[in-house]
């Protein structure tokens, strides 16, 4: 799907930054500086958002009911029409102002622009209007970056009868990142990385991960977090970071002997 990813690493760095929902509606001028700092530095950078709290407003507004199931929101079509309003309407241009206020160029885009996520549906009799990545098209994200403008992906995709399908944020995070050949991920939560007895860890591998877990050092939300960051690490991304709004964090690589690098 890509042709850029040999080429591109000899030049500069890419990184994808995934905003969960509760952090996106947080964000401070520390973040927009920090984001800022990197692409002066010359990183390219790519941003994916959902917007749960947003999407859960808006439903809860106009009486639509709505659950999740396995840490899926299962959406029938009325959630579905609120899910791209709210994103691509809402959410999306929201964060292009915040952006381009900090002086930040970014544009914003969905599964529909240029092709770019192509979808299937997940399981429509159990989750109804949520897709499946079937692919990514990454002709119009190599555009943008190549004139240092910061592409916006909001997690809607497009089957390919133009149906609009609900994505799980960290799932189109990681297809990005893996069809752009990123250098890293970085997953900003409402916390700075992982903490083990009150200390953030700097470094993680999936073994200490497990460990941490077993222990009850790690629970709750963090737990689905660090293992979207083991997947996409088991699919190819070099490096996956948890981080706070600072964009410092814990940072998950696959074993022990990459620590020296």
């Amino acid at each position: 799907m890509t042709t850029s990813k040999s080429t591109h690493h000899t030049a500069r760095k890419r990184m994808v930054i995934k905003l969960g929902g509760s952090t996106l509606e947080g964000l401070n001028k520390d973040f927009f500086n920090n984001f800022k700092k990197l692409q002066d530095s010359g990183v390219e950078l790519i941003i994916t958002h959902g917007g749960g709290p947003a999407i859960n407003r808006e439903l809860a507004a106009r009486g639509i009911e709505s659950h999740t199931l396995n840490g899926i929101r299962v959406t029938n079509e009325i959630a579905m029409n609120v899910v791209q309003s709210t994103l691509i309407g809402q959410v999306n241009p929201t964060l292009v102002h915040e952006l381009t206020s900090a002086g930040v160029k970014a544009i914003g885009l969905n599964g529909f622009d240029g092709q770019l996520m192509v979808a299937d549906y997940l399981d429509k009799d159990v989750y109804g209007f949520v897709g499946a990545v079937k692919a990514i098209h990454t002709a119009l994200l190599e555009t943008l970056l190549s004139v240092g403008i910061v592409p916006v992906i909001a997690c809607v995709g497009a089957s390919e009868a133009g149906q609009a399908l609900n994505i799980n944020g960290d799932t189109v995070a990681s297809e990005i990142a893996l069809a752009l050949g990123a250098d890293s991920l970085l997953l900003v939560t409402d916390v700075s990385g992982i903490r083990v007895c009150d200390e953030y860890q700097t470094m993680a591998t999936p073994s200490l991960i497990d460990q941490w877990i077993e222990q009850g050092h790690l629970y709750g939300g963090m737990i689905p977090k660090v293992q979207g960051a083991i997947d996409c690490l088991r699919a190819g991304i070099p490096s996956v970071q948890i981080v706070g709004e600072t964009l410092i964090g814990t940072t998950i690589v696959t074993s022990d002997k990459r620590h020296a690098t």
